[in-house]
């Protein structure tokens, strides 16, 4: 790809290569690399934002390896070091917990009793989340950073500028909290919780802090070696100083922290790395994805039912706007995905830089079209009440001998994918209605038509039969026609572009479709 093209390119990905690079060149990193990061709070399981941030921080990263010879690393950082503020809700064993609430996430028994501590748990999980998907990136843990000494030098920064960065903090911040701020929070020595208490005072010198503990006598702790922390504000800014982070972007939620983030960090004498913010996932009522009332998607769930190519289609197009996440836009996406494959191979290299999958699969996108799409084996599944993915494949093979499981491993895990969603998500929503007098002599004109093809007839041609049924019986909106054809045969009120379906399921099959469904006794649907 020549250079000039990518640096011309709109797309989102590359124009944040771009803003980097010019910020690198004109600064230099001293660390000899671009250093990326992502956060994440380990206090419950990986989920879709996780995936997101990561997904679209590679996506940028892949961009800029194409516009500069500067080497790059991912860091993952996981906050492990927070302390527990509430019991969540899906965890075995939550005696085991409770006893710890307020203690770091590292210092907290393994409920699943897999691991050293419930952080090293959950961090191990986030690490097999990311492996799975082939992330390149370097883990970091808080409690080891902090504990190695690597933010030592920026904590008593920190210890010497205490009222600059809390005159940062405070405006924004309720009278009672405004009372007894502090970025540092000291671990009791004696408790071991992470308390959020008044510090009494800054020993400069000593690089102490003196607070009073739980039990009401003072105290004094080191601010480094992880005899404290910061409260994340503060330690966001914190890992940008020390670390020396270029890149880092955040959901729409955090703005205004990431603003009092950059203020911290200058205050600690520290740059702000570029950034980006990305819009909330939405669920199908328009409400915020919460993880503690699951309205959303799990990455799990996504990928029972379809590719991980899709999700990342999903999650490519238009970060900036707010989607709906809920199971109705699966199948859309896989299909999309595949649409996009397909126009890759022929289109110049300016539009191969705008096309989705350029982006999905840095530069090299898969070669093999997928013959048959998601959307009609999902439909094909739903007539035939599919249980097994064998009668999927009888039809399939009656369609083109040529097409096997083994000749088609992309084809065949759309096929598993297509049954296990038409099991959880099509089957029980599945609502046939009869037709009404003008859906019924257009129905019955198109079975007469059908027993005059044979099999194997092309679906372009069978496709235009069915308009022109649909013509001639007054349809003024041919999509109210095929809409009829779909809630009267398949049950739905979306399918496949129908002459299609029709080839796949073969013409027999689909006249005796037909007669069954208008001999059915079913209610009319009133629209």
């Amino acid at each position: 790809m020549d250079i000039s093209t990518l640096r011309e390119s709109k797309a989102w990905p590359i124009v944040e290569a771009m803003a980097l690079l010019e910020r690198v060149e004109k600064r230099p990193p001293a660390k000899g690399f671009v250093l990326f990061e992502t956060g994440y709070g380990p206090s419950g399981l990986p989920h879709i934002g996780t995936f997101a941030e990561v997904f679209r921080t590679t996506l940028i990263r892949h961009a800029f390896h194409r516009l500069s010879d500067i080497p790059t690393r991912l860091y993952a950082f996981s906050d492990d070091m927070d302390g527990l503020r509430k019991l969540p809700d899906n965890i075995p064993r939550p005696e085991l917990v409770q006893p710890h609430l307020q203690k770091p996430l590292t210092s907290i028994p393994d409920p699943f009793g897999t691991h050293e501590s419930y952080g090293a748990h959950m961090n191990a999980r986030l690490r097999a989340f990311l492996d799975r998907f082939g992330f390149d990136y370097d883990f970091k843990s808080a409690t080891e950073t902090y504990k190695a000494g690597v933010f030592n030098e920026v904590l008593l920064r920190v210890l010497e500028r205490h009222e600059a960065v809390c005159d940062v903090v405070r405006p924004h911040l309720g009278p009672e909290r405004r009372a007894s701020y502090s970025p540092i929070l000291p671990i009791s020595p004696k408790s071991g919780r992470v308390l959020q208490v008044a510090i009494e005072e800054c020993r400069v010198d000593s690089g102490t802090v003196v607070f009073k503990d739980e039990d009401g006598k003072l105290t004094e702790v080191p601010v480094t070696d992880g005899h404290c922390k910061l409260q994340w504000r503060a330690d966001w800014a914190l890992r940008w100083t020390a670390l020396e982070v270029d890149y880092e972007m955040s959901g729409k939620d955090l703005i205004d922290s990431v603003k009092l983030g950059g203020q911290i960090c200058k205050v600690m004498g520290g740059t702000p790395p570029l950034g980006f913010t990305y819009e909330l996932f939405l669920d199908e009522n328009g409400e915020k994805i919460s993880k503690s009332r699951g309205n959303g998607i799990t990455i799990d769930e996504w990928l029972r039912y379809a590719t991980p190519e899709s999700l990342q289609l999903f999650l490519y197009q238009h970060p900036r706007k707010a989607k709906k996440l809920f199971f109705d836009v699966i199948p859309k996406h896989v299909d999309d995905y595949e649409a996009f494959l397909g126009a890759f191979a022929g289109q110049a290299d300016k539009e191969k830089l705008g096309n989705p999958v350029w982006h999905i699969h840095d530069g090299t996108p898969p070669t093999d079209a997928v013959p048959i799409g998601f959307a009609m084996l999902l439909n094909l599944a739903s007539v035939v009440n599919a249980e097994d993915p064998e009668v999927l494949w009888g039809f399939i093979r009656q369609y083109s001998p040529d097409l096997t499981p083994e000749t088609q491993p992309r084809l065949a895990r759309l096929v598993d994918h297509a049954i296990a969603y038409y099991q959880d998500r099509v089957r029980p929503e599945k609502k046939h209605r009869a037709p009404d007098a003008t859906e019924r002599a257009a129905m019955e004109e198109l079975e007469r038509a059908l027993a005059g093809l044979n099999e194997g007839t092309p679906a372009e041609a069978i496709q235009n039969e069915v308009y022109e049924i649909g013509k001639r019986h007054g349809f003024s909106n041919l999509r109210d026609w095929f809409k009829a054809l779909y809630e009267v045969l398949l049950g739905q009120t979306q399918g496949p572009r129908f002459g299609s379906f029709v080839a796949l399921y073969g013409v027999a099959n689909t006249r005796r479709l037909i007669t069954e469904s208008l001999a059915a006794e079913r209610p009319v649907h009133a629209d």
